[in-house]
């Protein structure tokens, strides 16, 4: 005998109530910060005072942790405070531009955030305070920056520990009035504090004082994307190697006055952006494989010691935005391949060698903002059409 339909109806009802009550039963609850981290990150509060001579001169900066509060039960909602949404746990601290200034040492509660994975500190004034040896505990972490917060002294050997890190910020740590590099790399040098962080992505120390040369080491960091030493003080030649990393984009090595090198063959599978040596000893030629750099935006090879012709090659990078060969000892003519740059906003060729005409092709240069040419020995008349760019 069938059902009636009143009674399959009702059968309908009942299993949709039950699908529903199951659902709901089977939804994680919100997980709330563990009682013991919100207390270490209200320590941690404690333990500086805010200062607005400690925020940097930008709209970012503000003093995050004025909205932590005693009362509040879920830390995770904190401003600058990020948690793993299924364990609770504080796995992010970003503090950048916060406003916090005073002392820090590896007693402070920070290092009982045992899980964190990323820390970011970066435009505060910690006072001149060492890098705490203690942030070789957290051996989570994947993510550091100290820039700009004025630490001082020799940086720890602990956080050569910190083998996940992908990123490694300790950057411009320095005054200005009289200037001085405030952090320093000597013991261990650049070499015993990377040899185990081979999963880095990005490392930044410039103006971290380190008087040595650049390990060879680095060539083998295959996921390297940026590399910032500015102004450290290198010495040396510069590993050709790591021109040639997969995966690198950004070379930084402005105002290292004796460290030496030279620009290698370049691959068609090489994805440099950015290349700065400006104020250091590389000399040699620009080879004609330059033009393989076709990702290439900022070129800055100024003040520096190359020599020779310009390759015609160099009009080859479509995407070249910006371009320094000035304080050279280049010769011959300019090139009026340049003139295929059309994205070129910077053009400085000034105090070389350069001889002949100023070719008048560079009026194609429609983006053009600056251009240099002096102190070389040009000659004939500047074509007029320059002007109307």
């Amino acid at each position: 005998m069938r059902p009636s339909l009143s009674f399959s109806c009702f059968l309908l009802i009942v299993a949709l109530v039950q699908f529903i009550a199951f659902s709901s039963s089977s939804e994680q609850p919100s997980v709330l910060c563990h009682s013991d981290e919100r207390r270490a990150l209200m320590q941690f509060k404690e333990s500086f005072i805010i200062d607005k001579h400690a925020c940097s001169a930008t709209s970012s900066s503000y003093p995050k942790v004025d909205s932590w509060d005693s009362q509040g039960v879920d830390c995770c909602s904190w401003d600058g405070v990020e948690c793993d949404q299924m364990t609770g746990v504080v796995i992010g601290l970003d503090l950048s531009s916060g406003c916090l200034y005073g002392s820090i040492n590896s007693s402070n509660s920070l290092f009982r955030l045992l899980h964190l994975q990323k820390l970011n500190l970066a435009f505060n004034d910690f006072n001149h305070s060492l890098i705490p040896s203690a942030l070789g505990n957290l051996s989570m972490l994947t993510y550091l920056n100290l820039s700009s917060s004025v630490f001082s002294g020799q940086i720890p050997s602990e956080i050569s520990k910190l083998y996940r890190l992908s990123s490694l910020d300790l950057s411009n740590n320095q005054e200005f009035n009289p200037f001085r590099r405030l952090l320093e790399l000597k013991e261990p040098d650049l070499n015993n504090l990377i040899q185990n962080l081979t999963n880095l992505e990005k490392l930044h120390l410039s103006y971290v004082d380190m008087a040595s040369p650049v390990p060879s080491v680095l060539a083998n960091f295959s996921k390297l994307t940026s590399l910032y030493l500015e102004g450290c003080g290198l010495q040396g030649m510069f590993p050709s190697a790591i021109f040639q990393l997969p995966k690198l984009e950004t070379i930084w090595l402005l105002h290292n006055h004796v460290l030496t090198g030279y620009l290698p063959e370049f691959s068609f599978s090489n994805n440099l952006k950015t290349l700065a040596l400006w104020n250091t000893s590389f000399s040699g030629e620009l080879p004609a494989s330059i033009e393989n750099l076709d990702s290439m935006e900022f070129l800055g090879l100024g003040h520096c010691n190359f020599t020779g012709l310009v390759p015609s090659t160099l009009g080859n990078l479509p995407n070249l935005k910006f371009l320094d060969l000035a304080i050279n000892s280049f010769r011959g003519s300019v090139s009026p391949t340049l003139a295929n740059l059309t994205k070129l906003d910077y053009l400085d060729l000034g105090s070389n060698y350069f001889t002949g005409f100023i070719p008048p092709e560079l009026t194609n240069l429609t983006q053009l903002t600056d251009l240099d040419l002096q102190q070389n020995m040009l000659q004939g008349s500047v074509p007029s059409s320059l002007f109307r760019l």
